[in-house]
C-alpha cells in the first residue's frame, strides 16, 4: 500500500528535514534521512525505498545524482528554485521539482502521483515498472514497447518492427525470441547488406540436383525465428517468394520437392512501408502477412531521462571491456547528452562514449570528450529514412579521427583549445602527436 512505502529524505537543513519527516509520518509514510548523497549511498541500499525526496543543494554532489540510482521516483526540492534548474531536473528524470516554503498537500500529492504511477507498470500486478532483461527504458513510450513485447513472446504471429537506424531493432526481436522461450534458432539476415543477385540464393537456398537443395537461411531458422531487417530493401522477386513461404509453410525449389518449414518470422525496416506499397516498391500482400502485429521502438530524442541512464550502462560496460578504470560523466557531459538529438541513436551514442573513454583522462568525462556534431546545419530535424542518409556511415579508427580533428582545428586552435575539444590534458595531446607522427604546425613569423 503506498501509505506503507519507505520514502528517502536527503536534507541537511535538521528543521527542514525535522518537518518533512513530521509531514511524511503524519500521512503514514516510513522514513529514512540522510544529509547528503554520498551518506545516501553509503548507509542504504537505494533500491529499498518507494521514492526519495532530496534536497538540490547539498553538501558534495548534487541531489540529482540520486536519479537512476535506483528505480525509485525522485521529488526535487530547492531553496533556489528557477525555471532553468526545473528544466534540467527534468530533462535528469526527476518526476517533481518544488521551491521552499512548499505547500505540504502539493508535496503529499505528488509523493502519491509518483507512488501510483510506478505501481501501474505490468499487467501481472508487479509493483516495479516493466523491464527486459537487457535494456534500458523508463519512458511511457519503451514501457509500452515492454509490455507489448512480453505480450506478443509467446505468439507464433508475425511482428514488424518499426524504428529508424540504430535504435536497436535486432536486439527487439532476439529477446522476443528468448522470452518465447523457443528451443529452435534465430537467424538474423540483412536484407540491405546482400546483394540483390545473392539475396534469393541465401534466403532460399538453390537446387542441387533432383534429390536435394542447398540449405538457405529460411531452412536454417526452421523450428525457431527468422528475423530480416529492413526487409523494405528486399527485392520484389524475392518478396513474391517470401509470400508463398508464409502462406503454404513449405520451400519450393525447381527440380527438388517441397520443404515443410516452421518458423516464426520478425520483420524491421526504417522505412515507411505503405508508402512502398504505394509506389509499387514494396508487395501490398507481403506488406499485410509481416504487419500481423507491430512494434514501435522510439528514437533516442524522444527518451528523455532514458537517454543518460543509457549512456552510464553503455560507459561500465565500455570500461569494463576495455579494462579501463571506472569513469563518471560530469554534468556539462550529462547536460550535452540530454541536449543532442542522436540522429544515429544508440549506435552513435555508444561510438561516442567509447571515443570518450579512449580518449579521455581522469575519472570524469567532460562534454568536449564527446565530440558530438554540430547540429546547426540539420536543424535539429530528425534524419531521413530514405536515399543517401539511410546508407551506413562510415567508421572512423581513433587514429584516423584523433588526425581528422587536429588537422581540421590546428590552423585556428591553441593546443590549450585543442585539447579542451578532445577532452584531453595538454601533455597527452603533446603524445598523441608524438605517436600518430603529427608535428605541430610552425607558427609563421610576425
Amino acid at each position: 500500500m503506498i501509505a506503507e512505502s519507505e520514502v528517502l529524505v536527503v536534507e541537511d537543513e535538521p528543521a527542514s528535514l525535522a518537518a518533512l519527516r513530521g509531514l511524511l509520518e503524519e500521512h503514514g509514510f516510513r522514513v529514512s534521512e540522510a544529509a547528503s548523497v554520498a551518506e545516501s549511498l553509503a548507509r542504504f541500499d537505494i533500491g529499498r525505498f518507494a521514492a526519495i525526496i532530496s534536497k538540490l543543494e547539498l553538501p558534495g554532489a548534487p541531489g540529482t545524482d540520486l536519479i537512476g540510482a535506483s528505480a525509485a521516483p525522485v521529488l526535487l526540492v530547492t531553496n533556489y528554485p528557477s525555471v532553468r534548474s526545473a528544466i534540467e531536473s527534468m530533462k535528469l528524470g526527476a518526476v517533481e521539482y518544488l521551491g521552499k516554503p512548499f505547500d505540504h498537500g502539493e508535496l503529499i500529492e505528488s509523493l502519491r502521483k509518483a507512488l501510483v504511477g510506478s505501481d501501474s507498470q505490468p499487467a501481472d500486478g508487479g509493483s516495479q515498472p516493466a523491464t527486459i532483461p537487457g535494456m534500458i527504458g523508463r519512458c511511457p513510450e519503451m514501457q509500452e514497447l515492454f509490455r507489448r513485447m512480453r505480450k506478443l513472446a509467446g505468439a507464433e504471429a508475425p511482428i514488424l518492427i518499426n524504428g529508424e537506424s540504430g535504435t536497436g531493432k535486432e536486439l527487439v526481436a532476439r529477446t522476443i525470441h528468448q522470452l518465447g522461450g523457443s528451443p529452435g534458432p534465430f537467424v538474423a539476415v540483412n536484407c540491405a547488406a546482400i546483394a540483390e543477385n545473392r539475396i534469393e540464393t541465401e534466403l532460399f537456398g538453390y537446387p542441387q540436383d533432383a534429390a536435394e537443395a542447398s540449405v538457405g537461411l529460411i531452412d536454417s531458422a526452421d523450428g525457431g525465428t527468422l528475423f530480416l531487417d529492413e526487409i523494405g530493401e528486399l527485392p520484389l522477386t524475392a518478396q513474391g517468394r517470401l509470400v508463398r513461404v508464409l502462406q503454404d509453410g513449405e520451400i519450393r525449389l525447381s527440380g527438388a520437392a517441397p520443404r515443410k518449414i516452421n518458423l516464426r518470422l520478425i520483420a524491421a525496416t526504417r522505412h515507411e512501408l505503405r508508402q512502398r506499397v504505394a509506389e509499387h516498391r514494396f508487395r501490398e500482400d507481403l506488406y499485410y502477412r509481416i504487419n500481423v502485429m507491430s512494434l514501435r521502438i522510439p528514437p533516442l530524442r524522444e527518451r528523455g531521462a532514458d537517454t543518460l541512464e543509457l549512456a552510464r550502462m553503455i560507459l561500465r560496460d565500455a570500461c569494463q571491456r576495455l579494462q579501463l578504470p571506472r569513469k563518471r560523466f560530469g554534468k556539462n557531459a550529462e547536460r550535452a547528452i540530454l541536449s543532442h538529438s542522436w540522429p544515429g541513436n544508440v549506435r552513435e551514442l555508444e561510438n561516442a562514449i567509447e571515443r570518450a573513454v579512449l580518449l579521455g583522462e581522469g575519472e570524469s568525462i567532460e562534454a568536449g570528450a564527446l565530440i558530438l556534431e554540430d547540429e546547426s546545419s540539420q536543424g535539429g530535424k530528425a534524419p531521413s529514412t530514405d536515399g543517401e542518409a539511410g546508407k551506413p556511415e562510415q567508421k572512423l579508427s581513433l587514429e584516423d579521427y584523433f588526425r581528422q580533428f587536429v588537422f581540421d582545428h590546428q590552423d585556428f586552435m591553441t593546443e590549450t583549445e585543442l585539447a579542451s575539444k578532445l577532452g584531453i590534458s595538454r601533455k597527452c595531446l603533446w603524445e598523441r602527436r608524438q605517436r600518430f607522427g603529427i608535428p605541430r604546425k610552425k607558427k609563421q613569423p610576425a
